[in-house]
């Protein structure tokens, strides 16, 4: 009997299409009282707080469009009362002057990132084997007292700065509302019989209820503890949480530090993502 012909590998173009479609296009509402909506051709979300949560996921304008489209979404979250929010651009998103058209409407780029995806069960494999410091242990975070959530917050002022874990708090409403869309784990360095210790490294994948992507967020790793397995190590746990939900593909927004890492383990570059924030009373 001859063996079963595999299936035809997906394109880089077959797979950007699908995740434009089930992911962006298809984004629901994180959490209850969010707001997703489609007004024309751009897609908008928007969170009860007032200076956190609201963000354009999508859009696809035509240069004649584009102008008014973006002074609409300045308007409605302004008449909100909010005081920011985030126009999330592709390279691929029309037209392709979007990001001079953001600046001149008064938005600040940040950071470019690579959207890297590759299959689950690559990542698993790739990932196998590693073998951590006999002080680093990995555990999941769930419950909302649990001593690791002010050793998230530590690692990212150690790792970006003063002031840099302002996302901690919805991070853990996040965790309250919706337990089953999100997983949060640590590595953590303890001595001795302790049963926790200080986070090295912090990382959580989202599941994407209804997709074939679940998304790979976090993982700064103390400097000193950097080039120890522990990012990849935490990498490959959490495509295992996703194999075992039947996810097929792993989604990563990386920073150029974490890309080249990303693609040794199957995750493959097929667009730059940048995101323009607008502030109230910066333009």
């Amino acid at each position: 009997m001859s063996p079963p012909l595999s299936p035809p590998a997906i394109s880089d173009a077959e797979l950007l299409a699908a995740f434009d479609t089930q992911v962006r296009q298809g984004m629901v509402p994180p959490q209850t009282g969010w707001l997703v909506e489609r007004v024309g051709d751009v897609i908008r979300v928007t969170s009860p707080e007032v200076d956190h949560g609201c963000f354009v996921e999508w859009s696809r304008l035509s240069e004649t469009a584009a102008d008014a489209a973006i002074a609409e979404q300045v308007r409605h979250y302004s008449d909100l009362g909010r005081l920011r929010f985030e126009w999330k651009t592709y390279a691929y998103d029309t037209p392709a002057d979007l990001p001079e058209r953001l600046l001149r409407a008064g938005f600040a780029a940040e950071d470019d990132e690579s959207l890297v995806i590759g299959p689950c069960d690559a990542v698993v494999a790739a990932c196998a084997g590693v073998e951590l410091p006999s002080d680093v242990h990995v555990r999941e975070v769930s419950a909302l007292d649990d001593p690791a959530w002010a050793g998230i917050g530590a690692l990212h002022r150690a790792v970006w700065g003063p002031d840099s874990e302002h996302w901690l708090e919805g991070l853990m409403d996040e965790v309250r509302a919706v337990p089953d869309s999100i997983r949060v784990l640590v590595a953590e360095v303890r001595t001795g019989t302790e049963p926790v210790g200080e986070v090295a490294c912090a990382a959580w994948v989202r599941f994407h209820s209804g997709t074939d992507f679940a998304s790979l967020w976090g993982g700064s790793t103390l400097p000193s503890r950097r080039r120890q397995g522990i990012y990849r190590t935490l990498v490959g746990r959490r495509a295992t949480l996703a194999a075992e939900r039947s996810y097929r593909y792993l989604q990563v927004d990386a920073s150029p530090d974490s890309r080249p890492i990303l693609e040794r383990l199957g995750l493959r570059v097929l667009t730059t993502t940048t995101p323009y924030v607008w502030r109230a009373g910066a333009s």
